[in-house]
């Protein structure tokens, strides 16, 4: 324990939001406490050898888009720290059964080439958040349902991102390649492809590759963490680990305190200091579709039958568009698909040190209903093997985290859900309560920092960021 008495701020929760906001508050000249339940910093990003020794695998989040567009982390000098960025020549690609694959190259024009007759259809979709890209992130990550900087942009942006994905899929698009382009990156929203504004996530998604790319890591995703901590000591901030926060009580005083926890674990913490109507809203909060991840160690790359793919850090594994929303239908009716859609990553086409010589990685994961207990790990391998025949011949060792080994993990991860919550247009702007604003709980110096406030799930720190700057202006 510190020898201080006393901070201006504690932050609980040490994973990219919480430390985002332990530095936003430290740059303000804050002292500032971080206190993080596990012995290792990062949340959601964290890496570790699950498999065979020298296999590093990403525990949870692995290509980041979000994360090398966030305004806030932009303004940090984490290449001080060690973190280099990985930008595989592709950024994504959607492998199909006749052994061809649609992907997303970094230039607009030359994916819009590739696909042929909806290439112009796609250069009109994509091209004008290309362009605004900087002035889109800033409000799409900023801290909602503000008004927005950039108006027109914006506006532009969310006459189409209020869509279902499925059917703007099929008004925008003829062929089923750049169909299942598209739903590939709206299935992200983990949820059902007919739901609005799951257009969005494709939008954004879509847009980021083409502005900024997928990039990954070197070294893994624990990189960005530890760059993120080693900024914050030099401004002063301490860092505590293997201290798990059961209440209030515990913490030393302060003048805020800073959650990177989901609303449940707030109420579980706080519950008897909060107002009744705002913890029942805190307990009504909706939790999404749990993760089924496998992490695999190869004997050599994955083999796909598209050779375009080897040249993506991460593939969307789920053929056509119908079968990716007929997939993600079935989760949230609590069904289990047969041919579940599968996000992968291949780190080490693009970043040897993750693995022994000659050796690969792959990490993936489908979704499954809330808190399920089935083992998918057949259903995924399978799916894999459906475009690279061989798969399971180059299998070393494999990991298996079901949704309840997702929440010991990371307690943030309830019922498996990696984003912190439901993401659709009802509890866009509702998360975590109806409250203004809604970092700020209504119990004076007590905010919640985490992916359950605006702008939601992603590595990206703008959750902490915005809550730091709220407890600031009220900290005067």
């Amino acid at each position: 324990m510190s020898s201080k008495a006393r901070y201006d701020a504690v932050v609980v929760g040490a994973g990219p939001n919480g430390l985002a906001a332990a530095i936003a508050l430290a740059q303000a000249g804050c002292a500032v406490l971080l206190i993080e339940a596990a012995d290792t910093i990062g949340g959601g990003c964290r890496s570790a050898a699950l498999t065979l020794p020298g296999f590093i695998h990403d525990i949870c989040s692995a290509i980041h888009p979000l994360g090398v567009s966030s305004p806030f982390f932009r303004m940090l000098p984490l290449a001080q720290y060690g973190l280099r960025w990985i930008h595989p020549p592709v950024p994504f690609a959607h492998p199909f059964d006749d052994g061809s694959a649609a992907i997303a190259e970094r230039a607009l024009d030359a994916t819009a080439e590739r696909l042929g007759p909806d290439g112009p259809a796609y250069r009109r979709l994509m091209a004008p958040l290309v362009e605004a890209w900087d002035a889109l992130t800033e409000d799409v990550l900023g801290p909602l349902p503000l008004p927005p900087r950039h108006f027109m942009s914006l506006a532009r942006f969310g006459l189409r991102a209020i869509w279902p994905a499925r059917a703007l899929a099929k008004v925008c698009f003829r062929t089923e390649a750049a169909r299942a382009l598209f739903a590939g990156l709206a299935a992200h929203s983990v949820l059902p492809l007919d739901a609005p504004v799951t257009a969005a996530f494709g939008l954004v998604l879509g847009a980021g590759a083409h502005a900024v790319g997928w990039p990954m890591a070197q070294g893994g995703s624990q990189r960005i963490a530890d760059a993120l901590a080693e900024h914050l000591k030099t401004l002063g901030g301490e860092i505590i680990t293997g201290w798990r926060v059961e209440s209030l009580c515990e913490l030393p005083p302060a003048r805020a305190t800073l959650f990177d926890v989901t609303p449940r674990q707030l109420v579980r913490i706080a519950g008897e200091r909060l107002p009744a109507g705002y913890r029942r809203q805190l307990e009504r909060y909706r939790y999404g579709a749990g993760a089924f991840k496998v992490d695999y160690a190869l004997d050599g790359p994955i083999p796909w039958k598209a050779p375009e793919c080897a040249l993506a850090a991460t593939v969307h594994v789920g053929g056509t568009l119908d079968e990716i929303a007929e997939s993600e239908r079935q989760v949230m009716r609590g069904q289990h698909p047969e041919r579940p859609f599968v996000l992968l990553a291949q780190h080490t086409r693009f970043d040897p040190s993750r693995a022994p010589e000659g050796k690969h990685t792959c990490w993936a994961y489908c979704h499954v209903p809330h808190g399920s207990t089935v083992d998918m790990t057949a259903r995924i391998e399978a799916q894999i093997e459906r475009f690279a025949p061989g798969f399971r011949d180059r299998i070393l060792a494999r990991h298996v985290m079901n949704p309840a080994a997702m929440e010991r993990y990371n307690a943030n991860y309830i019922g498996g859900d990696i984003n912190g919550g439901m993401q659709d247009l009802r509890q866009l702007y509702t998360r975590p309560a109806l409250h203004q604003p809604p970092y700020a709980t209504p119990v004076d110096g007590l905010y919640i920092c985490s992916s359950s406030t605006p702008p939601g799930g992603g590595v990206h720190g703008m959750c902490g960021y915005h809550a730091a700057r709220v407890a600031l202006r009220r900290m005067g």
